[in-house]
């Protein structure tokens, strides 16, 4: 293979690549968000600057995504931090566990998304919306709303997920220095509300050393919602270096 075809190539392995190419392309893509109030000293100690904290609210979510382009059927599900950069509000997206190989690498890989390897799941337990999350076998949360017990109005449920978003990409070199340090925005584009309610909800999270989403405790359940959507996922862009700082 000569190298303009090496450089030609979305990933490896040459021949195999571990991902497709974005941007991609969601149908049916299903949201169980709980925002909730947590510790401010426990969030601004994972929050990179030049981020900052005003109001410490995290919003775990559970997404199903049953139709993605080039990467199949799968669950996710993490935490997200709602900061301020340059004076405007951003999400920054903490961490994020799913059971889908590819989503994984692309995500790390051709984006900054801090994902791990989880097993999360988002199904209907009789009148009740349940999101859990297991790392290993082990459970390390559980949250539960009831299931469209009110309408949300579409247009804040689109500036609930629709907010520009923020993520750490962290990559060392051959010699264990960091050769990439980056603070990178995305937005989701294209997107189509075809319904949203919230009702009643709470969480649970269990205290785990390599899945530490109890590290950001519950204070107060703030807003609870389930969305369901079609939308697109475009690449990253830079916005801070820290290497250049």
């Amino acid at each position: 293979m000569q190298t303009h075809e090496v450089l030609q190539a979305t990933a490896t392995p040459l021949g195999g690549a571990a991902y497709p190419q974005g941007p991609y392309r969601f149908i049916g893509r299903e949201y169980l968000n709980i925002t909730y109030r947590t510790d401010p000293e426990a969030m601004r100690a994972l929050v990179p600057e030049p981020l900052e904290v005003v109001d410490p609210l995290v919003r775990f979510e559970v997404i199903r995504m049953p139709d993605s382009s080039g990467l199949g059927d799968y669950t996710e599900s993490g935490q997200v931090l709602r900061v301020r950069y340059q004076g405007q509000d951003v999400d920054y997206v903490h961490n994020m566990f799913l059971d889908n190989g590819p989503a994984i690498s692309g995500g790390r890989e051709a984006s900054a998304y801090p994902k791990k390897l989880g097993r999360p799941r988002l199904f209907v337990d009789s009148d009740t919306l349940v999101g859990t999350l297991d790392y290993g076998s082990l459970r390390v949360a559980t949250a539960t709303m009831g299931f469209k017990h009110a309408v949300l109005d579409p247009e804040q449920a689109r500036a609930e997920i629709a907010i520009p978003t923020m993520m750490l990409k962290l990559m060392p070199g051959y010699d264990g220095k960091p050769r990439i340090a980056e603070l990178v925005r995305t937005q989701i584009q294209d997107l189509t509300i075809r319904g949203a309610w919230t009702g009643p909800a709470r969480l649970e999270l269990h205290a785990h050393a390599l899945a530490p989403l109890s590290d950001l405790p519950v204070r107060e359940i703030v807003s609870a919602s389930h969305i369901l959507t079609d939308l697109t996922l475009p690449g990253a862009e830079l916005v801070h270096n820290y290497l250049a700082a």
